[in-house]
């Protein structure tokens, strides 16, 4: 073979053989870069409007951060902490600060919040009366019995004017707490799960909206409604993580997708009367 033409082969061939590496190189890269990962995240069951939510962060998750989520539901308060510090999820989104610092001192500070959701307003229902006027002396009112969830209860009465507490502020407050009640009310203790099972047995009942919502109450036909204001950050609700995740770049993936336009949208078309309030840009008063 003629050496010059020798050598153009070999040339050839190096080049063929740089291209084909090159390819699977670049082709590995691509495969890693676009490897979706998947997190598992605790939610509450049964709520459809929440479903709407999630499937918005769940599409803004897969195409802008290439994030499968995947979700477990729980059936009340006490399941998703546990569930998480235990490694059972990666992340829950149930709870506001209140809760999540209640629960923390009783376990032992072992999840943070990741960021904020929205905040939800709560109300007080009746299957009895229409108004709050109506509240007679000796009246029946269940609250949620949950440490976080009594005391935004109990600020809720106070701020109608029903009871007087001893306590104000970021302050948990308690039954033990109540300082005046005029009208002689007796406060039932519940699981939140079971205050709207409650109002046919009861005057009035403060439940939360996923309850509410899930027992087909509009907040509308309520007879009194949580104000939102500066002593309501406590309440606003969140996506946790453990603490030795605190830094995990994927988790903070999920919180951005949450925190988007898109979830803006879903959240009005999913509540539309504002039962729910987007809280990761919220300026309180």
């Amino acid at each position: 073979m003629n050496p010059r033409n020798r050598n153009i082969i070999i040339g050839l061939v190096i080049i063929v053989i740089v291209a084909v590496g090159a390819f699977f190189a670049f082709n590995q890269k691509s495969t890693k870069n676009t490897e979706s990962k998947t997190v598992t995240i605790g939610i509450m069951s049964g709520i459809k409007e929440d479903d709407i939510i999630w499937k918005s962060v769940s599409k803004t998750a897969k195409d802008k951060y290439g994030i499968t989520l995947k979700f477990t539901q729980f059936t009340d308060y006490t399941q998703p902490n546990a569930a998480l510090a235990n490694g059972d999820i990666d992340l829950n989104a149930f709870q506001h600060h209140a809760f999540l610092d209640a629960w923390n001192k009783e376990n032992g500070n072992k999840l943070v919040a990741l960021g904020n959701t929205f905040i939800t307003p709560i109300h007080l229902y009746s299957s009895s009366i229409k108004d709050i006027s109506e509240i007679k002396s000796g009246d029946t009112i269940a609250v949620p019995n949950d440490a976080s969830n009594e005391s935004r209860a109990l600020y809720l009465l106070k701020s109608a004017g029903l009871i007087e507490l001893s306590v104000s502020g970021n302050t948990l407050a308690t039954v033990k707490d109540i300082s005046k009640n005029p009208k002689n009310l007796n406060i039932k203790e519940l699981d939140a799960s079971q205050t709207a099972r409650a109002l046919d047995s009861v005057a009035a009942s403060v439940i939360n909206t996923n309850y509410a919502t899930a027992a087909k109450l509009p907040s509308k036909d309520s007879i009194y409604a949580e104000p939102v204001s500066k002593d309501s950050a406590q309440w606003i609700n969140l996506i946790a993580a453990r603490q030795s995740d605190k830094d995990n770049e994927t988790l903070k993936d999920v919180v951005k997708a949450y925190q988007s336009a898109a979830t803006k949208d879903a959240i009005k078309e999913a509540y539309p009367e504002g039962q729910e309030i987007t809280a990761w840009d919220l300026k309180l008063k």
